[in-house]
């Protein structure tokens, strides 16, 4: 079986692993002031501060969640009471679901954010929070989130990033963005399922939490957090983010379906090194994406949060590519991908592409 589905999560990087099962064996909840307990805070706020360091904040300032979606609810809750919240068009549902009533900014058909319609729509809004992806889930696309952030402050508004892609696939530094809030998630860097943070500006991190409990946290996020999981989060977190190699391999697999008769999306901005989104006109992507599991290779149609269900993309359709909105694939490649990999994509896809042509599906048995 070849895995290529990346982006919906990593494989399980193994120093993750080793630091997971090293945590395991401590038994203490680390709100406890004994022994146990003090053992469990140490390992919890070693990773705080390996994670802080890593995305150019200081260890106060990263509250831990249980993943990028709750982090990025907690930053619309926390930063945009009482103000007006302005998100990308091609944003994660998790941000779409976290604001639904927001004002959208529109990207160019590149899929890059229109900068100045979003001073347009400042200037007329009054305190704003603004929402943006570093990194696009679907297609890959990297948004210029340093300009993004002079316009935002030209206007006196907040500017919370959605981190969570780009996050252990290209340099993270929030300090660098200009961002107020950062968004990230361990098993999108090859950590664990079920930890996250949310990354604040010094003079922001007093918040109020979207889940109360026993204080935890600062008083920022109830519930005992999960020590072992929080382990493998930092030690994968400690990888260099080197996306090169990763980018050969994709632009290989990409020019293999090009010479299918796909399209590619979103070429023309920088991508991710790992990402590529193709659309096969005529073709539903969750056609292509059965067939391609029924040839061991594993990929996606959109976000993995909906691949259950059935509908466009509202990424591509925002990009102005309505027509391919429900033909388009993703591919994404893990951390451990190899050629073999790309050769049987690359075949399989192939063969899928004729197959399709023909009016040939394949139905799972």
């Amino acid at each position: 079986m070849h895995y290529l589905d990346a982006n919906a999560t990593e494989p399980l990087r193994p120093l993750a692993r080793d630091a997971m099962l090293a945590a395991l064996d401590i038994v203490g909840n680390p709100s406890s002031v004994h022994t146990a307990g003090r053992a469990a805070r140490r390992v919890m706020e070693d990773a705080r501060e390996q994670l802080a360091a890593r995305f150019g904040s200081r260890p106060g300032e990263l509250v831990f969640t249980s993943g990028g979606t709750e982090a990025d609810a907690l930053a619309v809750h926390a930063l945009g009471h009482g103000r007006c919240v302005l998100i990308g068009a091609t944003e994660h549902d998790a941000i779409r679901a976290a604001a639904p009533d927001a004002t959208v900014i529109p990207v160019l058909r590149t899929g890059v954010i229109d900068l100045d319609a979003l001073a347009m729509q400042l200037a007329a809004s009054g305190p704003a929070l603004v929402c943006l992806m570093l990194a696009n889930n679907e297609t890959g696309t990297i948004q210029p989130i340093a300009e993004a952030a002079r316009v935002c402050r030209a206007h006196g508004a907040l500017l919370h990033v959605d981190a969570v892609q780009a996050a252990g696939r290209m340099p993270v530094d929030m300090t660098v963005l200009g961002a107020h809030s950062l968004a990230i998630s361990s098993h999108k860097l090859g950590g664990p399922i079920g930890a996250g943070a949310l990354v604040l500006a010094p003079d922001l991190s007093a918040i109020l939490p979207l889940i109360r409990g026993g204080g935890q946290e600062r008083g920022r996020r109830g519930g005992t957090p999960p020590v072992a999981t929080i382990a493998g989060f930092a030690a994968a977190a400690s990888v260099p983010a080197e996306a090169s190699p990763l980018a050969a391999l994709r632009d290989a697999a990409e020019s293999r379906a090009i010479a299918s008769g796909a399209i590619p999306i979103g070429v023309d901005a920088p991508r991710l090194g790992n990402t590529t989104c193709l659309a096969l006109p005529g073709v539903r992507a969750d056609r292509q994406v059965i067939a391609m599991d029924l040839a061991g290779v594993m990929i996606s149609a959109g976000a993995a949060c909906s691949s259950g269900k059935v509908g466009d993309s509202h990424v591509l359709a925002a990009m102005g590519l309505r027509a391919l909105a429900g033909q388009a694939i993703r591919v994404s490649l893990p951390w451990n991908a190899t050629e073999a990999d790309i050769d049987a994509f690359g075949t399989a896809y192939a063969r899928m592409a004729d197959r399709m042509r023909a009016g040939l599906v394949p139905h799972a048995a």
